[in-house]
């Protein structure tokens, strides 16, 4: 428990430099993030030196309250800046869990006028949250066997970890994968025309799959096809499993089950409503495969990014997106949502089943990667798949009763679990945003962003009586 402890500290110490840096780099906003940065600091250093001398002894089993708290913390810090700044208590704790998870839904409007070291902060939040859960999805999530996660190690980090000589390592090799990434991504917008403040903002907000903008109208505030062709580009990037990439680097191994079901489902989707566009709106092809291609990649990879409103693309096209809200990206990457491994794991132990009703005598293995799935491993996806629809459906309840009208709600709490940001309808949409939602339909929601992002077992585990009874 002490490690817990420290740990938190040790968060709440590195937040605190980071809100230092935020008021160097931009006088302007110099005094909130000051006054935060102290708080912070006093606190985490008060709860790091609590355990000085006492950190022996942690046991795996504290790995879910480390994992469960730590976002908290690191959340709940984030927002102490954009609360000193002038934002509500709810409005920051929203605006900054939705920073931390990498959701990208937002209260605040009027940000071609927000000063510059807020909208830093926001995108400095998402880039942050992405690489936090890429080693968390690497690291952790699959050592605490959490809703099948303990499958990714058949095709990711055992061997790679060996190769690269220690798990230290390997988290490197990750971490410079997702900062050279970004890289090329700023690089690209600059070129694209971007200003250097906007290229870096959207790179960071891009690899991370937040979306946040510095901009009211999000991307489509560039009108350049070249930029939108690049932002497709890259958050297809960033929803690929980062240790695929470091397969690739080291070991030049291309075949990923999940990649490339991954991308057949991005490419299906784009084409099908591209196609349906072009013959009901009368859309010339490629302006409607450039508009098509980057919202349904927004989308999928959770990034939340929108350069026009396609809940006017009709019902059909309506539709479609609400349920691709729900797929999600690869596992190990920055992506939210269910993630596309445990939809191929659901889909083949169906199609299992259905075998064994035509032909009783038959065996059917389910395989992942050219490896048999164990029966734990498919509880562990079943279950985690329906209680991701329970929370979904649980949250748009409350949502309902607190008074949202029905699309609202749906959309609302599937966007918060799946991490996605924009909803559907005229009040969440893509040309809306959550500031005229009650405070306590934000409270809400900020509960469905945190325990999304965590895969929810991680969260409901720790909240439950037996598991501080074993303590």
């Amino acid at each position: 428990m002490n490690f817990v402890v420290f740990a938190n500290g040790a968060v709440m110490i590195f937040m605190a430099a980071l809100m230092s840096l935020v008021a160097l780099l931009f006088p302007g906003t110099r005094g909130p993030f000051l006054m935060a940065a102290a708080a912070t600091f006093l606190l985490g250093a008060s709860l790091a030196l609590s355990t000085r001398g006492r950190l022996e002894g942690f046991r795996r089993h504290q790995t879910f309250l480390l994992t469960a708290s730590v976002w908290l913390t690191a959340g709940l810090a984030a927002a102490l800046p954009l609360h000193f700044w002038g934002l509500s208590l709810t409005d920051a704790v929203f605006e900054a869990i939705s920073g931390t998870t990498t959701t990208g839904s937002t209260v605040m409007s009027g940000l071609d006028t927000t000063p510059h070291g807020i909208l830093f902060w926001r995108a400095l939040l998402q880039w942050l949250g992405g690489i936090g859960f890429i080693v968390t999805g690497i690291a952790l999530l699959p050592m605490m066997k959490v809703g099948g996660m303990q499958l990714f190690r058949t095709e990711s980090s055992e061997t790679d970890e060996k190769e690269l000589g220690s798990a230290a390592r390997f988290a490197m090799a990750t971490l410079w994968v997702y900062a050279g990434i970004t890289a090329l991504c700023a690089l690209s917008y600059l070129l694209g025309g971007m200003s250097m403040f906007d290229a870096v903002i959207h790179s960071f907000t891009t690899l991370s799959t937040g979306g946040y903008s510095s901009h009211d109208a999000s991307f489509g505030h560039f009108e350049s096809p070249f930029l939108q062709w690049a932002g497709t580009f890259f958050m297809v990037l960033a929803s690929l499993p980062f240790v695929w990439y470091i397969r690739v680097l080291t070991r030049r191994q291309f075949g990923s089950e999940q990649v490339r079901t991954f991308l057949e489902i991005l490419a299906a989707s784009i084409l099908v409503l591209t196609l349906w566009r072009s013959w009901q709106e009368d859309v010339p092809f490629l302006t409607a495969l450039r508009e098509t291609a980057f919202n349904v990649v927004s989308v999928v990879s959770s990034t939340g990014y929108a350069t026009t409103d396609y809940t006017l693309w009709g019902p059909f096209a309506v539709a479609a997106f609400f349920f691709l809200t729900a797929v999600g990206g690869c596992t190990g990457s920055t992506a939210g949502g269910a993630k596309i491994m445990r939809w191929i794991i659901l889909g083949r132990a169906l199609r299992a089943t259905l075998g064994r009703v035509r032909f009783p005598h038959g065996q059917f293995a389910l395989r992942y990667e050219g490896r048999r799935v164990g029966e734990d491993v498919l509880s562990g996806v079943i279950s985690y798949l329906a209680l991701y629809m329970a929370s979904v459906i649980g949250i748009a309840v409350i949502l309902a009763i607190i008074g949202l009208d029905f699309l609202t709600a749906l959309s609302g709490a599937l966007t918060a679990v799946a991490n996605v940001g924009p909803g559907i309808g005229p009040v969440i949409g893509p040309a809306g945003n959550f500031a005229a939602l009650p405070d306590s339909a934000k409270w809400v929601l900020v509960f469905g962003m945190y325990i999304g992002r965590l895969e929810m077992l991680t969260v409901l585990v720790v909240l439950s009586a037996r598991y501080w009874r074993d303590f």
